[in-house]
């Protein structure tokens, strides 16, 4: 077991959080002289330097129609996270987390597998600044963008496809206890840009294939108003950008929540990639250019008593082209609607719940992407299952 565990803090690196969200770093007089592996070998059980959760999600699901499955009933374990994570001292903090049913072969760019979520370490500089470095979630605005997966049932379209967790340097500035302002550079992609945009004629991939991201979290009125703002530039290729912005805004009160996501992508070179999938075929493999992707999520959330809980979420979303090429009219090609209602029950007070979940979406084509064998879809399912992240030590 310690050898086990020793293992464990070679791969630790530590994890910058909001300040509201740091451990009180309790005093210790080996501090300076102990070191982590120390501290491991001694078996030593403090919850500010060292939890561990098994995060998961698992459900048993009932697909109604228009699914490319020929099963119609299956029980799946959607999300297995092992999360690592803690504060060395009252300057130093970590995460670790790995997904469990994603493979880890190493990644071209950050040699790192696509199966690490993070892997990176934060310190505080002063009171107000701070850094984080690693491989980490990118800073895209949006309430749904900051949940942890297993919280999520059902991602809209434009956090479904995209890569959200590349390695890089955050620094975060806290203007007041309630304004933090961060900036993020991180490289653009995991891999390398053939494995994400395979071959595309008369375009030179990026010689420094960086992304800058310029996010601003704000609390009102007691924390009952927050924001999750964010501009966003990543360099792909030569001549070629990929701009995002994401405006998350969400009010809550002791028995509502509720939150509204604006998502817009304009992308010289189609990154997402619905628009390339829909036009691409055995025969031909077509990487879109001037590509442009908007998504709007409301998501409304009721606790009718303490271990009761309602939401409602609707989701609604277009992918167009900006500029014809490559044989691509220019304008919409799809407009994506979801819609999920659930019920969760908590019967514990730590992060254990069961739910009960419609969800269904709705793809729409227009008659420039029927022309590729494109029909409109209508798949639902009923799922039910638990989430819980599991404190294991």
């Amino acid at each position: 077991m310690q050898k086990i565990l020793v293992i464990a803090g070679l791969l630790i690196f530590p994890f910058l959080s909001l300040r509201a969200q740091h451990l009180e770093f309790q005093s210790d007089p080996t501090i300076g002289t102990s070191t982590l592996f120390d501290k491991l070998l001694k078996l030593e059980k403090k919850a500010e330097w060292f939890n561990v959760f098994l995060n998961m999600q698992g459900s048993f699901n009932i697909y109604l129609k228009d699914y490319d499955k020929p099963e119609k009933t299956a029980f799946t374990m959607n999300q297995l996270r092992l999360e690592i994570k803690g504060n060395i001292t009252d300057r130093i903090y970590y995460r670790y987390r790995q997904r469990l049913n994603r493979g880890n072969s190493a990644q071209a760019l950050d040699n790192l597998p696509a199966s690490i979520d993070y892997a990176a370490v934060g310190f505080h500089l002063t009171e107000q600044l701070s850094v984080f470095a690693g491989k980490q979630c990118t800073a895209f605005g949006g309430f749904e963008f900051d949940l942890n997966p297993i919280e999520v049932y059902q991602y809209c379209d434009m956090l479904e496809y995209m890569t959200n967790f590349l390695t890089g340097i955050d620094f975060s500035y806290w203007l007041t206890p309630e304004q933090e302002f961060r900036f993020q550079v991180v490289d653009s992609r995991n891999g390398s840009f053939e494995e994400l945009y395979g071959e595309v004629p008369d375009v030179k991939q990026a010689k420094a294939p960086l992304g800058y991201t310029l996010n601003w979290n704000g609390n009102f009125w007691e924390e009952r108003l927050k924001t999750r703002w964010s501009a966003s530039i990543f360099h792909e290729a030569k001549k070629k950008n990929w701009y995002y912005y994401a405006l998350g805004t969400e009010l809550s009160t002791p028995k509502f929540l509720g939150f509204f996501d604006f998502m817009y992508s304009n992308e010289d070179l189609d990154r997402t990639g619905i628009i390339s999938t829909l036009v691409s075929d055995d025969t031909q493999d077509i990487r879109a250019l001037n590509t442009r992707y908007l998504s709007l999520v409301l998501y409304l959330n009721c606790r009718l008593s303490p271990k009761v809980n309602f939401f409602v979420k609707g989701m609604y979303e277009t992918a167009s082209v900006l500029k014809a090429n490559q044989g691509l009219e220019k304008g919409k090609y799809r407009t994506s609607w979801g819609y999920l209602a659930g019920l969760e029950y908590y019967p514990l007070e730590e992060n254990l719940h069961f739910f009960l979940n419609y969800i269904g979406r709705s793809y729409e084509f227009t008659d420039r992407a029927k022309i590729y064998n494109q029909p409109d879809r209508n798949p639902q399912r009923i799922e039910l299952g638990l989430v819980y992240q599991l404190p294991m030590f």
